[in-house]
């Protein structure tokens, strides 16, 4: 051994190999850096990661061989490939890697939430102690069994969440870019689908409580900017490229980076967003993917994270000055039909849910209803079904899971990959169910074999969590407002690397 290295130490004194040891080093140093800074800081070790997904339109590629990571280079840089922890050791098999359960997406939020970074104190930042502080006090909450306002079996943890709601409203301080202009920045549109962006926005801009003016006291930087109000004002139609918008904010990313100093001291992690257009994930790519991402079409395989993104409800608003007005169903001794569901033939599930499903008398499965004003037919059926059927269409979300918990219908979520909103707190198996696509031919055995008693259940668990996906024009405590801010402000604080 003393030899080896006397000869190598020889051939460096020679200039030989000088040169080859410098550039080695150099590259190890480099590689160290760009693995280190270049990903979110989610998951820091994996098996395996998805593979076989579902073509992405702006050519993401996936692909995995024997739990290796193979990836072109662009897909290195959207960064879209998502890490998957193995519950077991046992090596999946290929149709596992393309779809994740809803156990797995849970092992997934309990592992990014558990990851840490040892920082020495004394180099954490104010706002980062702060924070620090706040994940210690969450973590060690009371517990709570029975509380007048929050019903327990609906959380993950209804004693941490509490406690971090708590914490939010006694500590959190949101700084807003007042950079870009209308009508893609600081403009929202409050009716539609994509309203929850909208309503978001307007109330985060008029808000007193947690807005502040000082970036220095800032724990999130919000970055103000409608997805779907970019879609209308830049997309060329029939071009059928979104390349302008993908470079739109691009721009603006770079643009704030230059212009203050706040984001490069997180490399962005301290940043969020809020967007409900299909295209969202696109729009924000590169140096976007750092960020928060509060999203709609919150779809694994391409490019959320779960435990730092967050999955926003998909809230369809009829009358924005009366967001509510359609609330309400039948008990469940006056809902006759098995499921429901209607709506056009777009992707490949619902086609197959048809097909299967259109002729049965005990479920209503239509393409298409009759309209009448006020899309009255579809509101009744959901109001007197005990299952609402909510099956993706070309994106995995659908306002059908937020209707469903508005007329007390128990949610079925057909949806391969997607995080339901709220994931990081709600305990969605408790009120909703969750069939994978392929299980369509069984659909109608695995809602019969639930009991009745197991419905009631879910029914009455329907009815508590409505108020989470409540729009006020005044926002009230535990409202969709403030659960918005509270799943964003939560994964800040459990993966701030400390």
């Amino acid at each position: 051994m003393d030899q080896r290295f006397g000869f190598i130490h020889y051939l460096y004194q020679k200039q030989t190999i000088k040169w080859i040891c410098l550039f080695g080093i150099a590259s190890a140093v480099l590689m160290t850096v760009h693995v280190q800074y270049s990903q979110p800081p989610i998951i820091r070790s994996f098996s395996f990661i998805l593979s076989g997904a579902k073509p992405y339109d702006l050519k993401d590629s996936y692909s995995a061989f024997n739990g290796s990571v193979v990836t072109d280079q662009s897909t290195q840089n959207a960064s879209s490939l998502t890490n998957l922890s193995t519950v077991d050791n046992e090596k999946p098999d290929m149709e596992s890697l393309s779809v994740l359960s809803i156990l797995q997406m849970n092992e997934l939020l309990r592992k990014s939430h558990s990851a840490r970074n040892s920082v020495p104190s004394h180099l954490l930042s104010r706002v980062d102690q702060q924070l620090l502080e706040a994940k210690s006090r969450i973590l060690n909450a009371n517990v709570t069994h029975n509380d007048m306002d929050l019903y327990a079996p609906i959380y993950r943890n209804i004693s941490m969440f509490k406690r971090s709601y708590e914490i939010m409203e006694q500590m959190l301080k949101v700084y807003i870019y007042k950079d870009g202009e209308k009508p893609i920045f600081h403009d929202w549109i409050l009716e539609g689908i994509y309203a929850c962006e909208g309503w978001f926005l307007k109330l985060m801009e008029a808000n007193k409580q947690f807005v502040t003016h000082d970036p220095n006291e800032a724990h999130l930087f919000y970055i103000p900017f409608s997805s779907r109000l970019l879609q209308q004002t830049l997309y060329v139609r029939h071009s059928h490229s979104r390349d302008n918008l993908i470079q739109f904010m691009k721009n603006h990313t770079e643009m704030l980076m230059t212009k203050y100093p706040f984001w490069n001291r997180t490399n962005g992690s301290d940043h969020f967003l809020a967007a409900c257009h299909d295209w969202a994930p696109a729009e924000t790519r590169g140096r976007l993917l750092n960020t928060i991402r509060a999203l709609c079409n919150a779809d694994i395989q391409t490019g959320f994270q779960i435990g730092k993104d967050v999955s926003l409800p998909t809230t369809y608003v009829q009358s924005a000055t009366n967001p509510l007005k359609t609330v309400g169903g039948a008990p469940p001794s006056n809902r006759p039909t098995l499921a429901f569901f209607a709506g056009f033939m777009h992707g490949n599930v619902r086609p197959v849910l048809l097909s299967h499903w259109g002729n049965d008398t005990d479920m209503k499965i239509f393409s298409r209803l009759p309209h009448v004003k006020g899309n009255q037919n579809y509101i009744d059926y959901m109001k007197t079904s005990k299952f609402c059927i909510c099956a993706r269409g070309f994106a995995v979300h659908s306002p059908r899971v937020v209707e469903s918990l508005f007329y007390n219908c128990v949610p079925v979520i057909i949806s391969d990959n997607y995080v339901p909103p709220f994931f990081d707190v709600l305990n969605w198996e408790s009120f909703a169910v969750f069939i994978l696509e392929k299980e369509i031919p069984d659909l109608k055995r695995m809602l019969l074999s639930i009991s009745h008693e197991k419905y009631v259940e879910m029914y009455e668990r329907v009815k508590r969590v409505q108020e989470h996906f409540f729009w006020h024009s005044e926002p009230v405590k535990y409202d969709l407002f403030h659960m918005i801010l509270h799943s964003v402000w939560y994964n800040r604080v459990f993966t701030s690397g400390f």
